[in-house]
């Protein structure tokens, strides 16, 4: 797991019933856009998030409409074993290759 999906996963666990548009996701995670995007539609298309539109009127609003995505209950498990996971392989790295790992040596 790359390490801009550790931190958008990161993003939606702070809250993990939240939902979240994405300049919300750019600025937790502290990502590009363009870097956000595609992990949000790999996320959504395995079913880790689910989105909606928002009902607002943007021409009212005097901006676009914004998409909202949540971690669905799978998604909200899975994401938090995928983060242990990737943790324990950054810790095992470190203790097998410590300068790989930003340790000592």
């Amino acid at each position: 797991m790359t390490l801009p999906t550790q931190l958008v996963l990161r993003a939606f666990l702070e809250e993990p019933t939240e939902e979240l548009y994405g300049l919300e996701v750019c600025a937790r995670a502290q990502l590009a856009s363009g870097t956000i995007h595609p992990i949000l539609a790999r996320l959504e298309s395995v079913g880790w998030l689910v989105s909606r539109w928002e009902e607002a009127d943007p021409h009212e609003q005097g901006r676009p409409r914004r998409r909202y995505y949540r971690l669905s209950p799978d998604g909200c498990v899975s994401a938090r074993a995928a983060l242990a996971r990737a943790t324990a392989d950054r810790n095992a790295l470190g203790v097998l290759r410590p300068g790989l790992a930003g340790g000592a040596g």
